[in-house]
């Protein structure tokens, strides 16, 4: 047990493995096991200090409430709530539960179509053992990257909730030379945004789940295509390291399949934007070395190279990080344009949201939802 999880105490409750499904694509006891074996504990914190660094970001987490809902004129019905402060293994196994919760519905279904063969149990096992290992690895990395999340929670009777890797903020702000209260504010700025857009705007969170589920089922093939998709990943190996790719699972997509990523994209363009032009914006008022912040954070983010470049390229980070200047340049035309209130008619319904080329044309939208 990580001096974070031992500070956190009741808060932090690791999610058992999912029981394993009929028909079982993925081993997430194993990957649950591998992730614990896996994760690198992040950088050394004492006793004391992890209790003060967990007592802050909790604090920090309900004291960015409303300067947040006042800049971005969302509020929610509950007011504020206290992050969940997490250490890498416990993040990941968050992750691991959101993750099952998704695809084994998506699997037993397409697995049970009518004249479609079951794989055999040693095919399960050997199939699932590989991708249980893959997960892992996949969360392993993952879990040393992220500073916060905004946990839509998929499995049934989990909750929304705001976490916050308490290893990963205190690398980053000492790495950075930062002072530690205004980076944590900072970042707790940021993700308290994703609470908020997904907690004032009430058919935003089914939204998303719904149309992850739908693109989920859409990217697992059938057995009889297989062959089909594979050539195809031959085909598009170039596009996957490319700058800005999508990573791994643009081997797999085709015409159709990539435009409804793009669609999805787009989305969480605008949510990360969003968040950042908040961020940004109430920075000034409560975060008294926040442009000192920007500028290391942004360095930061520039300077990955080597293979840590080749990692986030093959999963898609690379994408991600074009969210965040994408959205953000979106979401402060559209505000220079009309004004906030107006802007903020991009959460009236999904028929408001901008499409894949509205983000990059914010007149576009304007044009469409405004006349």
């Amino acid at each position: 047990m990580s001096e974070i999880e031992r500070a956190a105490g009741s808060d932090v409750v690791p999610p058992d493995p999912p029981d394993a499904p009929p028909v079982r694509m993925v081993d997430w006891s194993l990957a649950a096991r591998g992730v614990k074996a896996v994760t690198p504990p992040g950088p050394k914190i004492g006793a004391d200090e992890a209790h003060a660094v967990v007592a802050e970001l909790r604090e920090a987490s309900q004291r960015a409430y409303q300067p947040v809902a006042d800049t971005s004129g969302l509020h929610t019905a509950t007011g504020p709530e206290p992050a969940l402060v997490v250490d890498r293994p416990t993040w990941a196994q968050i992750n691991i539960t959101s993750f099952a919760a998704l695809l084994d519905p998506i699997v037993a279904k397409l697995a049970h179509r009518p004249g479609k063969p079951l794989p055999g149990p040693i095919a399960q096992r050997i199939g699932g053992a590989a991708t249980g290992g893959e997960v892992a690895a996949l969360l392993a990395f993952m879990s040393t990257k992220v500073l916060g999340q905004y946990d839509l929670a998929y499995a049934p009777g989990t909750a929304p909730r705001l976490l916050l890797v308490a290893p990963n903020v205190v690398q980053v702000e000492r790495e950075l030379d930062l002072v530690p209260a205004d980076f944590r504010l900072w970042v707790c700025l940021h993700e308290e945004t994703h609470r908020v857009q997904f907690t004032a705007v009430p058919w935003l969170r089914e939204h998303m789940l719904g149309r992850t589920r739908r693109v989920a089922t859409d990217l697992v093939p059938d057995a009889d295509q297989l062959l089909d998709r594979l050539k195809l990943a031959a085909r598009n190996a170039p596009e996957v390291l490319r700058p800005g790719g999508t990573g791994l699972p643009e081997l797999f997509l085709d015409a159709d399949q990539r435009a409804e990523l793009a669609s999805i994209g787009a989305v969480m363009a605008l949510l990360e934007g969003h968040a950042d032009v908040v961020m940004d914006e109430v920075g000034p008022q409560v975060v008294p070395s926040v442009a000192a912040i920007r500028a290391r954070f942004d360095k930061r983010r520039q300077g990955i190279s080597g293979l840590d470049i080749l990692i986030r390229r093959l999963l898609g980070l690379e994408a991600k990080m074009a969210q965040y200047r994408d959205g953000a340049a979106f979401v402060r035309a559209v505000t220079a344009r009309v004004g906030r209130d107006d802007f903020n008619a991009v959460w009236t319904s999904p028929q408001t949201l901008p499409s894949a080329a509205e983000i990059q044309e914010p007149d576009r939208w304007i044009a469409r939802v405004h006349g």
